[in-house]
């Protein structure tokens, strides 16, 4: 499949008057079609199902390259599945992408796909902690957003417990940074957490949640009784 044949596809997906309507509620500069999230799910589950991962690394690329709403999540959607084999250029491109994150709808669905190579190689956790010192507001929330896994186990295995301790190391560090969207982070994540482990979450609030801004603090215990 081309870019240009893809493209033509989501563009044929779009609903009058939608695009409008997103562009205003996301706040970003670029080209927005209005196509509905389900009606892309259903798109991409069916490229995923007809491309081989190279081609869909290929169609990926090109379709981020454009810039345009849906065709970056479409690129991201593309890369979101828990086996993929060989997945070491899945994950490179994940990585490039990165940087050019500038919303949170665009970056939590490349994030999602990258949680699935993280999972598949626990490992490339090493590649994520240097995303916590970027000058990049977008990084630093990312390394959150992409390890949401962590915070999903009711019987953590030592190693993923490791991994758990890991990141709140740098959720800790993260406390500090005045900025909403990172602050949101930090509170997503021992939001989730504490559905699993709650002890831990109030001994993190305990420790750090003075710092913390009031409504990340509030959302962060939500669940706590």
């Amino acid at each position: 499949m081309t870019p240009a044949a893809a493209l033509a596809e989501i563009k044929a997906l779009a609903e009058p008057g939608r695009a409008a309507q997103v562009a205003a509620y996301m706040k970003v500069d670029r080209v927005y079609l209005g196509v509905p999230m389900p009606a892309l799910n259903d798109l991409t589950k069916a490229w995923r199902q007809s491309l081989s991962v190279a081609e869909r690394v290929a169609l990926a690329d090109a379709l981020w390259q454009t810039n345009i709403h849906e065709a970056r999540i479409a690129a991201a959607k593309l890369l979101t599945q828990a086996r993929i084999r060989p997945d070491d250029a899945v994950w490179a491109l994940i990585k490039s992408w990165v940087p050019d994150f500038d919303a949170w709808a665009i970056a939590d669905h490349a994030c999602m796909a990258g949680q699935k190579r993280l999972q598949a190689d626990p490992a490339r956790l090493d590649e994520v902690e240097p995303w916590t010192r970027s000058d990049h507001l977008w990084t630093r929330r990312a390394a959150l957003v992409i390890t949401l896994p962590w915070t999903k186990q009711n019987h953590p295995k030592p190693a993923d417990l490791a991994i758990r301790e890991r990141v709140l190391g740098w959720a800790a560090r993260y406390v500090d940074d005045p900025d909403w969207f990172i602050q949101k982070a930090v509170a997503w994540w021992l939001r989730d957490l504490s559905k699993h482990d709650p002890d831990r979450v109030r001994a993190f609030l305990g420790e750090h949640g003075a710092r913390m801004k009031p409504f990340a603090r509030k959302e962060a215990g939500k669940y706590l009784a």
